[in-house]
């Protein structure tokens, strides 16, 4: 079996950054701690995942994308952006699924860092939030391998990221809905862990409250992830018939909301409004047509393939500076709300 650092920073109890450095014999770590180090890993046989050093010597011109569905639009929209821009690069990018599965993220990444690749693009799976635990993360960032997180971030790992404003995006949308004499807006979206999720539910409560509608809590539908619930849909629905327009988190949420709105009897636009966030091939093709907060996806993953492949030719300062790029959302308005 092989041993890695977090498995000496445990048994040590000490943190992986501390270990990092006491193998590399750095000054900050006490001779003792540093001997205890240099002593279990050798005992142990520990040895140096070999990417710091394929780094120093060797370029592989490979980007390691971990992303965590392809149901979505939005994703295969990324990716196309970061494919396009790491190709005029000379890079060729390496797509791995993690399914919303922790285990999985954490394997990709395992599989991947082993010498592979020269960097990481990627959006945390929802098993990943939930969990809170990004010590794969920091493991690589630790062994000097550039990470870039896109659209599902977290703020533990130091990093370069790319976001969308989706509280701006939600309150627009919400905003837009109230300025068309919407008063009882539900809103359908996951549960908080999720970065997105979070900020598009809090855009959307600050519009209902500084419009002076109030938030009714039993109008939010939170979903366990971004998978299509068609029971929980329904329910709700059932439960809210004086619902006059919904945000949706996704356009399949959205998509499948006005099906069942039609199937009641209900005209859209004229008794109730939709918006959905994702500008794919649903919203545009559906029946009505979707209106809906795009996220940029393409621009996003040609920013993000920038900052990566940037890091990765770069020189290593000695003090790393990270920065986050936000993007604007943009509101595509189609026949499922009034023009």
């Amino acid at each position: 079996m092989k041993i890695t650092l977090k498995d000496i920073a445990r048994e040590l109890d000490v943190s992986i950054s501390t270990v990092s450095k006491a193998l590399k014999n750095s000054e900050e770590i006490s001779r003792d701690t540093k001997e205890k180090v240099q002593a279990f890993a050798k005992l142990y046989n520990y040895k140096p995942n070999n990417i710091a050093i394929s780094l120093k010597n060797k370029r592989t011109k490979n980007i390691g994308v971990v992303i965590p569905d392809i149901v979505h639009h939005f994703f295969t929209t990324v990716i196309r952006g970061i494919e396009k821009y790491a190709n005029a690069r000379g890079y060729n990018v390496i797509v791995c699924l993690s399914e919303e599965s922790f285990d999985k993220e954490v394997i990709n990444m395992e599989m991947l860092a082993n010498g592979s690749i020269d960097g990481f693009i990627m959006s945390l799976s929802s098993e990943t939030q939930q969990k809170g635990d990004y010590n794969h993360l920091k493991e690589v960032t630790e062994q000097g391998i550039p990470v870039v997180l896109f659209d599902r971030i977290t703020n533990e790992i130091d990093c370069d990221k790319v976001i969308i404003d989706d509280e701006l995006g939600a309150y627009r949308a919400t905003q837009k809905l109230i300025e068309q004499g919407r008063k009882r807006i539900a809103l359908i979206t996951t549960d908080d862990y999720l970065s997105v999720s979070k900020a598009r539910t809090m855009g959307y409560k600050k519009a209902l409250i500084d419009s002076g509608l109030g938030v009714d809590e039993s109008r939010i539908l939170k979903l366990p992830t971004m998978e299509m619930d068609e029971e929980g849909i329904k329910d709700f629905f059932e439960d809210h018939p004086d619902v006059d327009a919904v945000l949706c988190v996704n356009e399949i949420f959205a998509v499948y909301s006005m099906r069942l709105a039609q199937e009641k009897g209900l005209k859209i636009p004229e008794d109730i409004s939709f918006i959905g966030f994702t500008d794919g091939f649903l919203s545009k093709y559906a029946y009505p047509s979707l209106t809906v907060v795009a996220q940029h996806g393409e621009k996003m993953g040609e920013i993000s393939a920038q900052m990566l492949i940037d890091k990765v030719e770069g020189e290593k300062e000695e003090e790393e500076t990270f920065q986050t790029r936000t993007l604007e959302p943009t509101l595509v308005i189609r026949d499922s709300i009034f023009h």
